[in-house]
């Protein structure tokens, strides 16, 4: 179960290397329109009790504390990451506080990528798109190409409909990362099967993601009987996208 400050980290993340890590949601709550099987936040049911989000402010004078002295120690980060514990394009000021981000970096550490991990929920949101466009990494969650596999694996607590999710990644026109969780459950689902993993491909063939992450479990889960793909196995599954051209890589 995680719980972080606004802004937390620097850590090391397997896919951006040394992640400043920012989160918009409840620093001892969980905020999330997903319940996903394996998240290390933990199931919402057990985050509620706290539901204050930080201000815009909050955020911006957090931020440029932190950057301000990691400046001072001569540190170095390669991503300012929006993660935290539940979905960030849920805050309502997500469009400037991505905009205050985008200027507090450009003044500290110029280098340093902006990343937002996401669930490409709220991309029916026009203020939500032009943001996630403006940053370096928009990191946007499909974990499985079947809307039954998606509420087996996310849980959604609304009418999730995968078709218009699709329609909605389209208006970022391959400028985007695809993220997927690759797991195995003791009760049966298998995101290696040969006829779920080929109608995956097909929603990367479709969709034209500038790359494509592929991961399993790292962390304890809420959900007992959850079973890793080791790596050397995920690279395998998706050779065939690695032949056709598509950039993917597996954690």
């Amino acid at each position: 179960m995680m719980r972080e400050d606004t802004v937390f980290g620097p850590i090391r993340s397997r896919r951006l290397g040394a992640s400043l890590g920012i989160n918009l949601l409840p620093r001892r709550g969980k905020l999330c329109n997903f319940d996903c099987i394996y998240c290390e936040c933990g199931w919402n049911k057990d985050g509620r009790d706290d539901k204050t989000l930080p201000t815009a402010l909050e955020v911006r004078r957090a931020l440029e504390d932190k950057l301000a002295g990691l400046m001072l120690e001569g540190r170095h980060i390669d991503s300012i990451t929006f993660s935290g514990d539940g979905e960030p394009t849920l805050h309502p000021d997500f469009p400037q506080i991505v905009a205050d981000t985008l200027l507090l970096r450009d003044g500290f550490f110029p280098d340093a990528k902006v990343s937002v991990l996401t669930n490409a929920t709220r991309l029916g949101d026009d203020a939500v798109v032009e943001a996630l466009l403006k940053v370096d990494n928009p990191i946007l969650k499909i974990d499985a190409a079947s809307l039954e596999d998606i509420r087996r694996i996310n849980r959604p607590a609304f009418p999730y409909d995968l078709e218009t999710v699709k329609e909605n990644i389209r208006r970022f026109d391959g400028r985007f990362i695809l993220q997927t969780m690759f797991l195995r459950t003791e009760d049966g689902y298998d995101a290696a099967q040969p006829g779920r993993l080929a109608a995956w491909m097909d929603l990367v063939r479709a969709l034209r993601p500038r790359s494509v992450q592929c991961y399993s479990l790292d962390r304890p889960a809420p959900q007992a009987g959850l079973v890793k793909i080791p790596v050397e196995e995920l690279r395998k599954l998706v050779r065939p996208l690695v032949e056709e051209g598509f950039s993917v890589d597996c954690y």
